[in-house]
């Protein structure tokens, strides 16, 4: 089985890859078997999607492809979608029914990263997803490194991170607070095999006034206080890896310090004559970007080339939904809670919610939401309020869309008369009204007065 490991925006050593767009159907989660592998379908050359119950792998033949779920409340066909006017349409067969971002969907459009519920499975459509030529394939991963994603274009970022780990070129991270920069760093001292230890500073947490004797140490009687030597943590991390998390923290004089760290391979401790030599790989992290930091004088030039080999950009989990399930697992799976499942109604809170806080929050919830459930599946009630508390739907644009141009115009000729719609348009009347909820519309609006 063939699997994909994290990959991210890369900047550096060449520049961009062009990318274009191309279609690709996520099976994302599992709730009944979040650890079950999950999927990359390639839908170039597909007019039809059908998902139905069966325990095959995905097929192709004539433009079709059949995914199969081996779930007893999927029916045989339970949902197609067909390439429609530029986009996706879906029909749903089913008893049971079928979700698109949380709503019952009998039949039209699925836009682009919408996430379609069948059964227990969740899956994510996109339509225009930018993607070098190499990467236009199925991909199938039951990887639970922390360091896997389905996401074709960041494969190729974490390709070459993979290729530099064993050598000297340096690394920055970058992304949002919890984004898993430090599991990234991780990950590449792990692959440079290097004899030392891996050692994490979050610079940020450091007193201004501590920071030059917690990372280079100091002697006894330095400073009042200082009762004893003190390696400090540079030194702590020879011939391993050094993290300076949030490093667009450290105080100016400290950067000059740590670049003549970088340059002579030795530390000067603090009340010390001599340099201590050191080996160590720097990886320095940041929320923010250095370069802009260097062009308002808040962080050095000659520091931020020193450490930028390679420029890495962890996205944000709400960008990254087609990587949940990975995500769900390998957190689970750390915590040693193979055992647990899901809710539907829990699962699709989750692909709902945002995550302002990343992966760090997602973390948070799913320990906490397995200790709570008990052994039974996690419910809505299990997760924190902050991720079950319903949000405003906006209504996806109108414009484009023949369903919500074609409804307007019934509505208005018909002065919002539900039953006659459906009667013209062939259709339920709940289909008719799901519609209206669907697109923001309001039948009330296109009544006469009274």
């Amino acid at each position: 089985m063939a699997t994909a490991r994290l990959t991210l925006t890369a900047k550096g050593e060449g520049g961009e890859t062009a990318h274009a767009p191309r279609p690709f159907l996520f099976l994302a989660l599992d709730a009944r078997r979040p650890f079950a592998p999950v999927a990359r379908l390639m839908l170039d050359g597909i007019d039809q999607v059908t998902i139905g119950r069966g325990d095959r792998p995905p097929a192709r033949s004539r433009g079709v492809l059949r995914v199969s779920l081996d779930d007893p409340y999927v029916s045989t066909t339970h949902a197609t979608l067909r390439r429609q006017r530029g986009g996706w349409h879906l029909e749903d067969s089913s008893k049971n029914g079928t979700l698109v971002d949380g709503d019952r969907l009998d039949e039209g459009r699925v836009d682009d990263g919408a996430v379609i519920e069948v059964g227990g499975a969740f899956f994510v459509l996109r339509d225009q997803l930018p993607v070098e030529p190499a990467q236009v394939r199925d991909v199938f991963s039951d990887e639970l490194s922390g360091l896997t994603t389905l996401l074709p274009s960041v494969q190729e970022a974490f390709d070459r991170v993979e290729r530099i780990a064993r050598s000297a070129v340096s690394l920055v991270l970058r992304g949002e607070t919890g984004t898993g920069k430090e599991v990234v760093a991780r990950a590449v001292h792990r692959l440079s095999r290097r004899a030392g230890p891996f050692v994490a500073v979050n610079c940020a947490a450091i007193a201004p006034n501590l920071v030059e004797s917690e990372l280079f140490g100091y002697r006894k009687g330095a400073f009042s206080g200082a009762l004893e030597d003190r390696a400090g943590l540079v030194r702590s991390a020879d011939r391993g890896t050094l993290l300076l998390d949030e490093i667009g923290d450290l105080p100016m004089s400290t950067q000059a310090t740590l670049l003549r760290v970088l340059q002579e391979r030795e530390v000067l401790p603090v009340g010390g004559t001599a340099p201590v030599p050191v080996d160590l790989r720097v990886i320095a992290a940041s929320h923010l970007d250095l370069r802009a930091l260097v062009a308002t004088r808040r962080f050095r030039g000659d520091l931020e080339a020193r450490l930028t080999g390679v420029e890495i950009e962890l996205p944000p989990l709400r960008e990254r939904k087609e990587d949940l399930g990975l995500l769900v697992a390998a957190i689970l799976t750390r915590a040693g809670r193979s055992d647990v499942t899901f809710e539907r109604a829990a699962a699709r809170a989750l692909f709902a919610h945002d995550w302002p806080k990343n992966i760090r929050e997602l973390e948070q919830a799913l320990t906490s939401a397995a200790v709570l459930a008990g052994g039974k599946p996690i419910a809505l009630s299990h997760l924190p309020r902050a991720v079950t508390a319903p949000r405003p739907r906006k209504p996806p644009p109108r414009e484009g869309d023949p369903v919500a141009d074609e409804l307007a115009r019934q509505l208005d000729e018909h002065r919002g008369n539900v039953s006659a719609i459906a009667r013209a348009m062939g259709k339920t009347r709940k289909q008719i009204q799901r519609w209206i909820k669907r697109f923001g519309m309001n039948a009330d609006s296109y009544r006469d007065p009274k």
